[in-house]
């Protein structure tokens, strides 16, 4: 295993407070022949106790990028920004975020889920119970990685980036993780990536089969900071390798209430 270069650390939280997290997204999307990168933003407002209601706002700017295709041509195909993703302001217990088919996606709607148990988490959809029973041993949380994810679309790196990407996981964990991702195949360490926002991050790279993807990390303390996909290859939907189709950038914070925004 290579020893990456990464200190990790967690901000404490008293039980009030929450942890915010904010995205800067841009991601690939497709309607019909037509595919494009459209931007996205989300700030999450997690509670030290997960049990309470964790509050998600989601905004589409309107910017987009057309790789194939235009935006006249997919407007008098009827394509329409509004469709790609539900915005406005969400509330669920555990993050369980849903949308209701009948709400007005123009509308500052709050969605309450019913109150039920905890879900029992994946590596899919991990929740910070599931995070909770991975072993903090590297080679035991490769083996883990390894067992549960064995396909190749979704197969370690992606389920570990998964996991991370929930800013939830502890410190501990996350060195583990670091360690054991640089036992894979394919997987290299660089100290000077950036982000979709131009923030200076290490990343752990991923430059194996179709798409070469940057786990992108704060130096500071480890913490999930974004990422890229890369295609590898060109693709059957006409993009060419070099096409970048999806980037992110995430940071984190803790403050005081729900809507509060940290300092920039």
């Amino acid at each position: 295993m290579i020893e990456p270069a990464i200190a990790v650390s967690d901000r404490s939280m008293a039980p009030h407070q929450y942890r915010f997290v904010e995205t800067h997204a841009w991601w690939l999307g497709t309607f019909g022949p037509h595919q494009h990168l459209t931007e996205h933003r989300l700030r999450q407002w997690i509670p030290a106790q997960p049990d309470r209601e964790w509050v998600l706002e989601r905004e589409l700017t309107g910017a987009q990028t057309w790789l194939t295709g235009s935006a006249e041509e997919a407007r008098e195909d009827g394509f329409d920004l509004h469709d790609l993703a539900p915005v406005g302001r969400f509330r669920a217990r555990h993050g369980a975020f849903g949308t209701s088919p009948d709400s007005d996606p123009d509308l500052d709607t709050v969605l309450c889920a019913r109150p039920g148990p905890p879900r029992r988490g994946s590596w899919q959809s991990p929740t910070p119970e599931f995070i909770g029973r991975l072993p903090r041993d590297p080679a035991a949380l490769l083996t883990r990685l390894r067992e549960d994810n064995p396909g190749s679309w979704f197969g370690p790196f992606a389920a570990a980036v998964t996991a991370l990407r929930t800013v939830l996981v502890p410190a501990e964990l996350r060195a583990a993780f670091f360690r054991a991702l640089t036992a894979l195949p394919g997987v290299s360490f660089t100290d000077d990536a950036l982000n979709v926002d131009g923030h200076e991050c290490f990343a752990l790279v991923h430059d194996a089969g179709r798409t070469r993807t940057e786990l992108l990390l704060d130096p500071s303390d480890g913490q999930f900071a974004g990422e890229r996909d890369t295609l590898r290859t060109d693709s059957r939907a006409g993009l060419r390798a070099g096409t970048v189709i999806s980037t992110t950038a995430v940071r984190t914070a803790v403050v005081e209430s729900e809507g509060e925004l940290p300092a920039a």
